[in-house]
């Protein structure tokens, strides 16, 4: 099997990388503690219920935390839900009274370049997923030397190692996930480590080097 590839030169961090929430008013920037969430929906083949239920507890623990959330609100995997509702709505209202909500945005779909900068400018990236196809958005936040907290499940545990260039926890674990993201947030200068090796393993899979040459040896080959 060859991966699709990487493109790591553009996926890499940026100390001086920043990114605006217009309908906040605010600028985001390394050094801040924002928690970002990525799925091209928000449904529960994502684990986004998951998360969402990490979020009060995770928001207590670490009063200055901003969350921001990436998707759509359809589905791509799974099950739809009940006619007229959306998985983003029925798992917000599930903890919105818990919630400081002016610390968590929706920011629905974004362009790439937009997703990027706000990858790079992330203090933690949460990626959580039923056993299914690994997102390509995991390994570009690996490229750009995030620091992952991801569920213990096989599509993730091909990629991450748990201490080693990421954090993992079990998937029906929201106290968990809330106590490792805040514990991660806390002592992530001295979790830099775990940054570095996620992008040594994102350059395993660089399209340049390593992807289309093997795509292109095999093709020759047949």
């Amino acid at each position: 099997m060859i991966h699709d590839g990487i493109d790591t030169e553009r996926f890499r961090p940026d100390p001086a990388a920043s990114v605006g929430l217009q309908k906040a008013g605010l600028e985001l920037r390394v050094g801040d503690e924002v928690v970002t969430f990525v799925a091209r929906q928000l449904e529960p083949y994502r684990g986004y219920h998951v998360f969402m239920r990490a979020l009060p507890a995770l928001l207590q623990a670490r009063p200055n935390a901003r969350v921001v959330v990436v998707g759509g609100d359809g589905v791509s995997y799974g099950a739809a839900p009940r006619k007229g509702k959306t998985w983003k709505g029925i798992f917000l209202s599930e903890v919105q009274d818990r919630l400081d909500i002016q610390r968590v945005h929706f920011v629905g779909t974004v362009p790439h370049e937009v997703l990027r900068r706000l990858l790079q400018v992330s203090a933690v990236h949460v990626y959580l997923t039923y056993p299914f196809v690994l997102s390509w958005s995991l390994l570009e936040a690996m490229s750009m030397g995030c620091l992952i907290v991801g569920s213990r499940t096989a599509p993730l545990e091909e990629v991450v190692l748990d201490r080693c260039n990421g954090l993992l926890v079990d998937f029906f674990d929201p106290t968990g996930l809330a106590e490792t993201v805040a514990g991660a947030l806390a002592q992530r200068a001295d979790l830099s480590h775990l940054r570095a090796a996620a992008r040594e393993t994102a350059l395993q899979y660089d399209l340049r080097r390593h992807c289309l040459p093997k795509m292109i040896r095999y093709v020759e080959s047949c």
